[in-house]
């Protein structure tokens, strides 16, 4: 098989140009499936698409592909179509690779099964090495699938929910709630029958994506497992979602950016592209700031519908930063119902020596004058003598299973079943901390203080301290971009 190393492209690019392909393949098999036939490609089109490319060969498949993506991307602005394909472009330029491609790896799969079901989980494999290519920064667009799985299965979609994520990346979160709504709620039988409860389910799914080519992995992801459509509205919305409010949902699940500066692109008069702080005024936020992550924090806040909850991934500093992290977190404490907090571990991002956690939140009516809807928040310490690495000890799902059983064993923290990782916090005792420090932990013993017998292995603890050195590396950078932002140009 051809790997992006053989094209000369990262493996992000390359996962595009297979998500194009990918497209034109799926479209041909379900217009010729004489179960559920469906037209994907655009009205009166004929004998184009993936019959216009299998079995050619050389300059002439390049041409016939490159032919191909100028005209979907000519399609309304207002179509899926439009949205995986507007400005694409072909960056495999070696015909004979293209060749490979298109005859020997993607023809020779079948990828819907009865009109209805896509192979998608090889796409998201496909997504996954995308993100592993730490050159291309990939990684910041993809949470690990365990994690994933364990915030959507702790918050429990329904069909009644409105679900989003304001910086989807891939998609991992939508598609992860749709699975549990359709496991939970439409019978194995029932999939290739029931069109119109699948189809409602998904329309009440959307995400925000910033950046364009990762919007369209995203669409593409979502298309694959069934949700959304291809000549209708895009289940993925380009734009900042911090610049306004959004439509509101009853269920926010993100793991937002870990940069802390918001910034934009301005190009001045000369040509010169420049990098500038932005800070979000809204109406709605409790501060102005341009740090991006407690902008996040403000905004899934915001797009909470009443009653609604949320599953955010948060780096340490959101716990603990002063200054607009506190007026933050004091308004979070006293206008939501913060009830849950789970440390995570080193080792599970692509980002290299991230600390993070996942902050669960409701919205609710409010208690009364001067009543804070935090009543007490339980911290469950899940980093302390747990150790990962992307390589030799990956996050797997049972990992997190023990956090998922307490989590679920009741509603209100204080009433789930005792475990050792866990402390409780009233608000009375976290509101007059200082600087409304949530930066809660210490209680569950730490085995390799005091016990040399608890070391790690030499290949884990190298993997760390390359992690950490990637982490101090990206802060080196986005220093020194910073320092040269008035004179730095970008092409």
């Amino acid at each position: 098989m051809i790997t992006a190393r053989d094209s000369g492209m990262s493996t992000i690019d390359y996962v595009e140009q297979l998500t194009f392909l990918l497209y034109l393949k799926i479209a041909n098999e379900k217009k010729n499936d004489p179960i559920a036939q469906e037209h994907l490609l655009p009205t009166g089109w004929t004998n184009r698409g993936w019959v216009e490319l299998v079995d050619q060969k050389s300059t002439e498949l390049k041409r016939r592909y490159e032919q191909l993506l100028t005209d979907l991307g000519e399609q309304p602005a207002n179509t899926a179509h439009n949205l995986i394909f507007g400005k694409a472009q072909n960056k495999i330029q070696n015909p004979a690779n293209l060749s490979r491609l298109v005859n020997e790896l993607i023809n020779r799969e079948t990828w819907s099964v009865h009109g209805t079901d896509v192979n998608g989980d090889a796409y998201e494999q496909l997504l996954s090495r995308g993100a592993a290519d730490t050159k291309s920064g990939a990684g910041q667009y993809f949470t690990p699938r365990p994690l994933i799985d364990a915030m959507v299965r702790c918050t429990q979609p329904t069909p009644d929910d409105t679900i989003t994520d304001p910086a989807c990346g891939n998609g991992g979160f939508l598609l992860a709630a749709h699975a549990y709504i359709v496991d939970h709620y439409v019978g194995r039988d029932e999939r290739d029958l029931d069109r119109d409860k699948l189809n409602k389910i998904a329309k009440n799914i959307w995400g925000t994506e910033l950046v364009q080519g990762t919007a369209r992995l995203a669409a593409m992801n979502l298309l694959l497992h069934g949700i959304g459509s291809w000549d209708e509205q895009p289940t993925i919305l380009i734009k900042d979602a911090l610049a306004n409010d959004g439509r509101k949902a009853s269920l926010v699940l993100a793991n937002p950016p870990f940069g802390k500066k918001s910034s934009i692109t301005v190009v001045n008069e000369d040509g010169k592209a420049t990098r500038e702080d932005v800070a979000y005024k809204r109406a709605k936020f409790w501060v102005t700031t341009t740090n991006k992550q407690f902008n996040f924090v403000q905004h899934i806040a915001t797009q909470l519908d009443i009653p609604g909850r949320a599953a955010a991934v948060v780096p340490d500093n959101v716990l603990f930063e002063g200054g607009a992290g506190e007026t933050v977190r004091r308004n979070l404490l006293r206008d939501y119902d913060v009830h849950t907090l789970l440390r995570l571990p080193t080792g599970i991002f692509y980002a290299g020596g991230v600390k993070a956690n996942v902050l669960f939140f409701d919205a609710k009516p409010p208690a009364g004058v001067d009543q804070a809807l935090t009543s007490k928040l339980a911290v469950y310490d899940f980093r302390t003598n747990q150790h990962f690495t992307l390589k030799t000890k990956a996050l797997r799902a049972e990992h997190l299973d023990d956090f998922v059983e307490w989590y679920q064993s009741a509603e209100r923290p204080e009433d789930r079943k005792l475990n050792d990782r866990v402390q409780l916090f009233d608000y009375a005792e976290l509101i007059a901390r200082d600087k409304v420090n949530l930066d809660l932990i210490g209680w569950v013993k730490d085995e390799s203080a005091d016990d040399a017998d608890s070391l790690l292995p030499p290949e884990v603890i190298a993997a760390e301290i390359v992690e950490d050195l990637q982490a101090a590396l990206s802060e080196f950078a986005a220093v020194a971009e910073a320092l040269g932002s008035g004179e730095k140009t970008e092409n």
